[in-house]
């Protein structure tokens, strides 16, 4: 008796990857599930299917649709995975009905099996899982597994809980999203939910305001900070203007700074140490004292300090000119605080996961001198890793690990991870995730005529990925090029460097009036201004494509700084490179208008290039 066919279609393969070597492809593929087995043919033209594998349904230990950002190269875009022995097959169908039929099917089938209790929602890519990190594909999963269906939503909060703790976790919205399965919630842009779970590391639970429940991915949300400043380090409440000099001045950290009561009711003041350039150019402590100005806008309440830069809480204020001065005299980079004992204090930054212990690292080969000191390969728990050491005089030590802490809470699949840093020792250590094939510039020039528009167009995709995740953490980059980005043993892109680049001086970031910043890849606001914004790093974005079209080509390479500031001015801009299609030019002219609200976003510039991905 022949085994009875239960599901018969095309659909798209991932290759298996047994070897590290093994080149990422997708085939298309004819798949046939049987009441026996699942196998998978190749079609060709006038000859007779050829089976390209085979699965015998009792070795099957998971099927799960595969929930992740990442783009999809091939034409199917909806991921299911099977896992068998101890081997991940990711299938591709065409639409979410598709692979809900697929996946349900395969479930009934493998019902009596001895399955797993934990897997990995998201992919096995570049020798670690995306959704936990882990370097073992073996691993254990991270999310529970739940055959017989769909994770059981947790109870609905009760909606008189909220009245009587007001600490409930609220999120705001990042962006707009579709459900694809019947448990996800659909977001609508800037609207708050209430958290019900966030122990998955992909997908939160959370509540609408209509009392709909259901899964959304967590990297589409951001919490929400309350009003109630009193519980933060950096808030003093009966501090006055000279006793909070006082303290500022004896803490002489540049950068530091505190939220104190103003002298008027129900005002607040940050007040600013820093240290100024006098006329014989030694470096003069000063306070700076900010009030936090209130916008009212129908019925909405918005705080702002020195430029209309608006939040809807104190603490999102705070939170945001920790990372950007905005037209302060600098970052708020140390809370001063009286010494008052606490335990509900919030404090913004722990150390305590990021040191690394001087003896953990090896160094192994020197790859070159980078802007900051050295960079070596070297190993750190068992796996490679890329190790920049900082010349000493570089910037202070609290410069130096303030700017580390900042990097290591931005995390990201396009963003070089920084895995922690070492202080115990000089010179001081930077340790990230290894880049097999370096930076981008130099790859770039030695794969000049052999990278297809399809590769180049990827590049493109991959940084703008990154930018998108950077802008909606209200993180300005600054300093974004080629030179800034790295290659993995894939030929995928990361952004690197991008919490440390303000720190750089060298011809390359000056310009004819010796203002520090990357002149050729700069707008005319930073040019003119120095005013940094997600906008100014969109305009860098456009001469990163340049670059990419150009295979490494530096832009203006036959004119000056001060050339090419007066080109600007003039209004010319980049002529398009050889390889570029007009439709990527069209967006990098998009990205150089004059005027910084004329310039799309990330995300928009994201799904205009993932348009063009798609096209045939």
């Amino acid at each position: 008796m022949y085994p009875r066919v239960i599901l018969k279609e095309t659909l798209y393969k991932k290759s298996q990857q047994k070897r590290r070597t093994s080149p990422c492809n997708y085939k298309e593929r004819t798949f046939i599930l049987n009441t026996q087995d699942l196998a998978y043919f190749e079609q060709r033209p006038g000859k007779k299917p050829t089976q390209k594998g085979c699965i015998e349904l009792s070795h099957i230990k998971c099927v799960e649709i595969v929930r992740s950002d990442v783009p999809i190269p091939c034409d199917y875009k909806y991921p299911f995975q099977i896992i068998h022995d101890s081997y991940y097959l990711y299938v591709f169908a065409p639409d979410n009905d598709c692979r809900l039929k697929w996946v349900k099917a395969l479930k009934e089938a493998i019902q009596n099996n001895s399955l797993f209790l934990k897997y990995h929602p998201d992919f096995w890519g570049e020798g670690k899982w995306r959704c936990c990190q882990q370097t073992e594909k073996l691993a254990t999963g991270c999310s529970e597994y739940y055959p017989n269906g769909a994770k059981p939503l947790p109870p609905t909060p009760d909606p008189s809980r909220r009245s009587s703790e007001p600490e409930e976790r609220i999120v705001v919205a990042l962006r707009n999203f579709i459900p694809k399965e019947h448990t996800d919630l659909p977001l609508q842009k800037d609207e708050e939910y209430f958290i019900v779970d966030c122990s998955e590391p992909n997908w939160w639970t959370v509540k609408d305001k209509d009392g709909n429940v259901g899964s959304v991915p967590c990297i589409y949300v951001t919490e929400k900070l309350s009003n109630n400043i009193e519980k933060f380090e950096w808030y003093n409440k009966d501090i006055n203007r000279t006793e909070a000099e006082d303290l500022l001045m004896q803490e002489n950290k540049d950068g530091g700074f505190m939220v104190r009561n103003s002298k008027h009711a129900g005002v607040y003041t940050v007040s600013i140490f820093t240290r100024v350039s006098g006329s014989n150019g030694e470096k003069c402590p000063q306070v700076k004292h900010y009030q936090i100005k209130v916008q009212s806008e129908g019925e909405k309440v918005l705080y702002y300090l020195a430029e209309k830069y608006l939040f809807p809480t104190i603490p999102e204020l705070i939170r945001y000119h920790q990372h950007n001065p905005a037209g302060l005299i600098t970052r708020l980079r140390h809370c001063v605080s009286r010494n008052v004992p606490n335990s509900a204090r919030i404090k913004e930054l722990s150390s305590d996961k990021w040191e690394i212990h001087p003896d953990e690292v090896k160094l192994s080969v020197e790859l070159g001198s980078g802007q900051f000191g050295l960079v070596w390969k070297g190993s750190w728990q068992d796996r490679e890793v890329a190790v920049k050491t900082v010349r000493e005089g570089f910037m202070s030590e609290e410069e130096f690990k303030e700017e580390a802490q900042v990097m290591m809470k931005l995390s990201h699949n396009r963003l070089v991870q920084l895995y922690g840093v070492v202080t115990q020792r000089s010179p001081i250590y930077l340790v990230f995730e290894f880049m097999e094939n370096g930076c981008l510039t130099e790859f770039l020039r030695a794969k000049k005529g052999k990278l297809s528009q399809k590769a180049l167009l990827e590049m493109c995709l991959d940084v703008s990925e990154g930018m998108a995740y950077l802008e909606s953490s209200n993180f300005i980059h600054r300093d974004l090029a080629a030179r800034n980005c790295l290659v993995s043993e894939n030929s995928v892109v990361k952004i690197a460097d991008f919490g440390m680049t303000r720190f750089v001086l060298d011809d390359q970031y000056t310009s004819s009036h010796g203002s520090k910043f990357p002149v050729r890849w700069s707008s005319p606001e930073v040019i003119k201004f120095g005013k940094y914004s997600s906008k100014s790093d969109v305009w860098s974005f456009g001469v990163f494509m340049w670059e990419v079209y150009s295979e490494g080509r530096t832009p203006y390479d036959n004119r000056s700084n001060s050339e090419v500031v007066e080109t600007l001015n003039a209004g010319h801009r980049l002529l398009k490179p050889r390889l570029c299609p007009q439709s990527v030019y069209e967006l990098m002219q998009w990205s150089w208008k004059e005027k910084p609200e004329d310039r799309p976003s990330f995300a928009l510039l994201l799904h205009e290039l993932a348009c063009l991905d798609q096209e045939p």
